[in-house]
């Protein structure tokens, strides 16, 4: 696995993770620990997302 599919990974599980704490206990990590939209967590956010678009490759690999 190339490094930048390892840090895609990474992020993609982190995003689960806050997803999950939002829907089972109404709690947002990322905004906890960085502020309510602060520019750090749009950044994170925007690399979440940006990973969780690379990941669909993982779809249709086949090595």
């Amino acid at each position: 696995m190339k490094t930048i599919d390892v840090i895609a990974l990474i992020l993609v599980i982190i995003g689960a993770i806050n997803w999950g704490l939002i829907g089972i206990f109404d709690f947002n990590l990322v905004d906890t620990i960085f502020g309510t939209m602060s520019l750090i967590s749009r950044v994170i956010y925007t690399l979440v997302g940006i990973s969780g678009i690379w990941s669909i490759k993982f779809l249709f690999d086949r090595t």
